[in-house]
């Protein structure tokens, strides 16, 4: 790929103007690291680990610690959405709107599930000062 890949400049735009939305300042690493996530305009799912190797294999690696802080930058100013599907293993979902979530125990994969075949009725009293911050929905499964 040559510096004049387009693919590159869009990517690079991309980024900028994600990171910029959200009012965070685009160092290299949150410029590699928002390129990865959101670079192809899909949205993902990703571990800290996973984003991790994405970048080493980039030719741009960043350490772990630095991965780690960027997710938790991303989320604070709105960007990235984390799911925690167990006490141990977290995701991190660049699409924001309302959505459920299958996840394969087998494989540790996280993906999107239909929202629109899924029906809260109503959700529980929140206790006196709380407010609701959002609902996560995470379906586990698991191969018949």
């Amino acid at each position: 790929m040559s510096v004049f890949d387009p693919q590159i400049d869009d990517t690079s735009l991309r980024a900028t103007r994600w990171l910029a939305r959200a009012g965070v300042r685009p160092t290299r690493q949150r410029m590699l690291l928002a390129g990865l996530l959101i670079g192809d305009g899909r949205d993902k799912h990703v571990t800290a680990e996973s984003l991790y190797e994405a970048a080493s294999q980039s030719g741009d690696p960043v350490s772990l610690a630095t991965v780690y802080n960027t997710l938790r930058n991303f989320c604070e100013a709105g960007l990235i959405h984390e799911i925690t599907v167990d006490g141990s293993r977290s995701y991190f979902d660049t699409r924001l709107d309302d959505h459920p979530h299958f996840y394969w125990e087998d494989t540790a994969e996280l993906i999107d599930a239909p929202a629109e075949q899924l029906s809260i009725a109503q959700l529980p009293d929140l206790p006196e000062g709380a407010s609701l911050a959002r609902v996560d929905v995470v379906i586990r499964l698991k191969r018949a």
